[in-house]
């Protein structure tokens, strides 16, 4: 499913269900000693997808910690983003100097609870879901631009290792495709200034993913 949004030089790993008797390194279990089950459910395959994604490129299996606002931290010379929500895990990875950075994220496809749009949205995005809707009432526009959003955040840190808030990027989506443009200033890549991310998304089997992949030239 995810990898139907990426380019090649993205691997990805995904799961519906969660496998049991997954392994976890020492250090892993570590970090989830308190946690309840279902958060336990959700780190475990997370890494599990992540390690299958990064035996597609040939690194080695390794722990897979916690870095700066909770982000996996990754091996070196690699990039990539893990996501998980009801029946849905999954993780992408790639070589560093191959992409620049990679962001995922997955939602139910049901609307946002009530009072949650006005909160991750600005007016213009509030209005062009309206147009949206009045097109396509069976698509939930407000999830889809949530989880695009979600995206554009896990792309951004790794470069900025700034936070980026919901009324930072102002989207626009397309069918399928999703365009963000940054509101905050001065974040540069490859020496030039970062002023938007352009992505794609897809519903499908009740469920909405996005991703964003920026190769490098």
């Amino acid at each position: 499913m995810i990898e139907d949004l990426l380019p090649a030089e993205v691997s990805s790993a995904e799961a519906f269900t969660d496998p049991p008797d997954v392994p976890l390194f020492p250090e892993e279990e570590a970090l989830i000693a308190r946690a309840v089950e279902k958060r336990r459910r959700e780190f475990t395959t997370g890494r599990w997808c992540a390690r299958r994604a990064l035996e597609r490129l040939g690194v080695p299996p390794a722990p897979l910690l916690r870095g700066e606002r909770g982000a996996p931290q990754w091996p070196s010379g690699i990039i990539g983003s893990i996501t998980h929500c009801t029946g849905y895990r999954a993780a992408v990875v790639a070589q560093a100097d191959k992409v620049h950075t990679v962001g995922i994220d997955a939602e139910p496809h049901r609307p946002l609870p009530d009072g949650v749009l006005n909160v991750v949205s600005l007016a213009e995005e509030r209005s062009h879901l309206t147009e949206l809707s009045a097109v396509d009432s069976d698509t939930h526009w407000d999830r889809i631009l949530f989880s695009c959003k979600e995206t554009v955040y896990k792309a951004w840190f790794p470069i900025t290792r700034d936070w980026l808030g919901f009324e930072d990027a102002r989207l626009e989506l397309g069918r399928g495709t999703f365009t963000a443009h940054l509101l905050k200033e001065g974040a540069e890549l490859a020496g030039r200034p970062l002023t938007e991310f352009t992505g794609r998304w897809l519903v499908r089997d009740d469920l909405v993913v996005s991703a964003i992949a920026l190769p490098c030239p």
